[in-house]
């Protein structure tokens, strides 16, 4: 089809499988109508003629498995200054589908077959067994337009009536008293830009009204819970058969090892990787004493080393007792594997310490403990938690436009 426009001499040809009703010249805008005897007469012109629209009219995209054209293209206002673009594209088997973008987010929608009459008052609807709030009551405007039309662009305003479930929309129109209601659903940037790979695609800002949102609570939980249920499991059946074993238990005289190592006995240690539990206890009074402690592997000759200081204080000041430090101490050696080892163990005490005699150092292998599996827990709790308040701020920022948001 190709119509003249008499304002600004300009022809636009375009194959369309339509029967077109308005005309609009994409170069001045103005609004041409098909009279009754098939001719197109000039009626009006847009004065907003704007030329941001990242698709242009003749656009070809191949999207949902078929080639569209461009056939129309709309901008829209709700008071107060709330705009969006919309394009009308068609296949060449003659079927319809409508691009909406608005702060460069994309949605996708198409006519329903049937809908019924939308009553008064309703805030949600039903639709495949699926529940869709109402986000938005509102009366628009078309501000500019361009291109070829099969209804009839009238100056009234349009009512619109929006329900969404992230990632969809339910969209209901009454133009020209006639409703119309539309099913949609978020397109990704990327989807039209991979469509329409010659035009720029606008900046997204904000939060799109049917944006999804990065994580599902539910789904989250879910995994959470599955993974604490399969550590739990794999740390019971790793463990099962193994039982806590005393390697060493002794009572060290300073008279003899003071500074002095002393080697014990070997052991061999059979099962997964468990932590070697060192327990020590000493008599200082107002002084220090100190355990180096070395665990040698024999199969490899591999040393492990560890110390602790044994510290204990106490006097008073100002008339206030007070005490620092303890007399006893107790720290692990981590991930230590099966094989047959030997503990090198040196004690140190302070010199001038003449009432301490003795050091008192317990080794027990795979003494029971959780404590990393119940860290790791309690940390995806914590992300789970992290993850809630990070979605619900999302979803503050989706309704912040909408009369109907139940977030605060």
């Amino acid at each position: 089809m190709k119509i003249p426009c008499y304002d600004c001499n300009t022809e636009t040809e375009l194959e369309v499988g339509f029967e077109v009703v308005n005309f609009v010249c994409p170069k001045c805008h103005s609004v041409y109508v098909r009279d009754d005897e098939g001719q197109f007469r000039r009626r009006n012109k847009y004065t907003n003629i704007l030329q941001d629209y990242p698709l242009e009219l003749g656009d070809i995209g191949y999207l949902k498995g078929s080639e569209y054209k461009v056939t129309g293209i709309l901008k829209k206002k709700v008071n107060p200054d709330f705009t969006w673009n919309e394009f009308i594209l068609q296949n060449e088997a003659k079927e319809f589908l409508y691009l909406s973008v608005s702060n460069g987010h994309w949605m996708m929608l198409t006519e329903m077959e049937k809908m019924d009459t939308l009553k008064k008052g309703i805030k949600v609807l039903n639709h495949n067994n699926e529940r869709y709030d109402l986000y938005e009551h509102s009366d628009a405007q078309i501000i500019d337009a361009q291109g070829f039309f099969d209804f009839e662009l009238r100056p009234r305003l349009i009512h619109l009536a929006e329900f969404i479930n992230p990632p969809y929309i339910i969209s209901i129109e009454k133009m020209n008293n006639v409703e119309t209601a539309f099913h949609g659903e978020y397109v990704r940037k990327s989807v039209i830009k991979k469509a329409f790979p010659k035009r720029t695609m606008p900046y997204q800002s904000g939060a799109g009204m049917i944006e999804p949102s990065r994580f599902d609570l539910t789904n989250t939980a879910v995994i959470f819970c599955f993974f604490a249920l399969l550590i739990l499991t794999a740390n019971w059946y790793i463990y099962r058969d193994q039982v806590e074993q005393k390697v060493f238990d002794s009572t060290i005289k300073f008279s003899e090892f003071d500074q002095k190592e002393m080697t014990s006995p070997s052991f061999v240690l059979n099962g997964a990787s468990a932590p070697m539990t060192i327990n020590v206890s000493t008599g200082v009074n107002n002084s220090w004493a100190n355990l180096n402690i070395a665990l040698i592997n024999e199969d490899n000759g591999n040393e492990i080393y560890a110390n602790k200081d044994i510290e204990y204080y106490y006097g008073s000041s100002d008339g206030e007792s007070w005490t620092e430090g303890s007399q006893s101490e107790k720290f692990n050696i981590c991930g230590v594997k099966a094989g047959k080892y030997h503990l090198s163990i040196t004690p140190m005490k302070a010199p001038e310490d003449l009432s301490n005699s003795t050091m008192n150092v317990s080794v027990v292998w795979n003494q029971p403990s959780n404590r990393n599996v119940w860290l790791v827990i309690i940390g995806m709790v914590v992300l789970y938690f992290i993850i809630r308040y990070a979605r619900n701020e999302f979803e503050k920022k989706r309704w912040a436009d909408s009369s109907y948001s139940t977030y605060g």
